[in-house]
């Protein structure tokens, strides 16, 4: 089968998405089973990347077919010219019709076929929000757009990096409104997401899932809370009974060390810090976000647009570079029968 290449969004064009992807290009350029292709507005990038020094030759293509036979000498893209023009450094609500266009074009590139998989560089959602975007962020956006094309969908985020797979359970909450949120069909649902995926996108046959507990100590028997009793208990119990490998639930302060990651293949946390702050800390800038149980393979660098550090060329790539590596391995694993 040809190697059909990653598709890559161009997110906030004020912030580093155009020197990341630069310093992608020139670190991936010789590998062609990482081929990608960016969509966006190629002067951009050239003026962004002379700008910060940053040497880069652009190919313009007409298909994401051509992208695999010039990787080697060019960075693919696909010219789509930017209706407002942005600012470094700063977000504009007017570039937002063009960053969700290319959000739209990578999903029905890669639902056609055309491309393995995407990848998302950062988006600014205050510029999208004040532009009248509905949605949270990439990730519901995506669910959304799968569903209109007819398919069920439950997208489950998953935290990489450093050795470690996290999924947060409850994400964008606050903290005190975990407890009320947090249910035992959550758990069950997510945890039979990641289970499939493991086994279909990352080539593990028998996935090991861990669950941490959500109060100190696991609760310690109810004397810290009942949650672990009332509904992480009893949601993992189910799981085992209809066949899952799932353990738990581990206090979450001794969940992380060395030996105790050995055990799992990745590890369902109950709210965001908890599967964040250990991803972050093993690996900061090699992290990948990666959704879960859409139709179609994306993922993403694990960190903002940095509107402080755009046109400088200090931003660091290697979450963008273990992105895409990652899609590209997932993609493999999907091909395979």
């Amino acid at each position: 089968m040809p190697n059909k290449p990653l598709v890559l969004t161009p997110g906030e064009p004020g912030g580093v998405g155009p020197e990341i992807t630069a310093k992608a290009w020139a670190a991936l350029r010789h590998d062609a089973t990482l081929a990608f292709c960016l969509i966006g507005d190629a002067d951009l990038l050239q003026e962004r990347c002379v700008a910060a020094h940053l040497p880069v030759a652009l190919r313009t293509i007409s298909s994401l077919a051509e992208a695999p036979s010039c990787f080697s000498d060019a960075l693919p893209i696909l010219h789509r010219p930017l209706t407002a023009q942005p600012v470094c450094g700063a977000f504009l609500p007017e570039t937002a019709p063009w960053v969700i266009a290319a959000i739209d074009e990578a999903v029905e590139a890669c639902m056609s076929g055309a491309a393995s998989g995407m990848v998302t560089c950062p988006i600014q959602k205050e510029a999208l929000y004040a532009a009248g975007f509905t949605h949270q962020g990439h990730t519901d956006y995506l669910a959304h757009l799968a569903q209109q094309r007819g398919h069920v969908v439950h997208e489950v985020m998953m935290l990489v990096g450093g050795g470690l797979r996290a999924v947060p359970v409850t994400v964008h909450i606050a903290l005190k409104d975990v407890p009320l949120q947090l249910s035992g069909d959550a758990i069950m649902a997510q945890a039979r997401v990641v289970h499939d995926t493991l086994k279909t996108q990352f080539g593990i046959a028998a996935p090991r899932i861990a669950v941490t507990g959500l109060n100190p100590h696991a609760g310690e028997n109810g004397a810290m809370g009942r949650e672990e009793i009332d509904t992480i208990i009893p949601a993992i119990a189910r799981l085992k009974q209809d066949g899952l490998d799932v353990r738990g639930p581990l206090p979450a302060d001794t969940a992380f060390f060395p030996q105790e990651r050995a055990r799992y293949d990745a590890i369902l946390c109950m709210y965001h810090d908890q599967a964040l702050i250990p991803v972050k800390t093993l690996d900061f800038h090699g992290g990948v976000n990666v959704t879960l149980g859409l139709p179609f393979i994306r993922t993403s660098p694990d960190h903002g647009t940095a509107l402080g550090l755009a046109g400088t060329g200090t931003a660091h790539a290697e979450s963008l570079i273990a992105a895409l590596t990652l899609a590209r391995d997932m993609a493999r694993h999907s091909q395979q029968p």
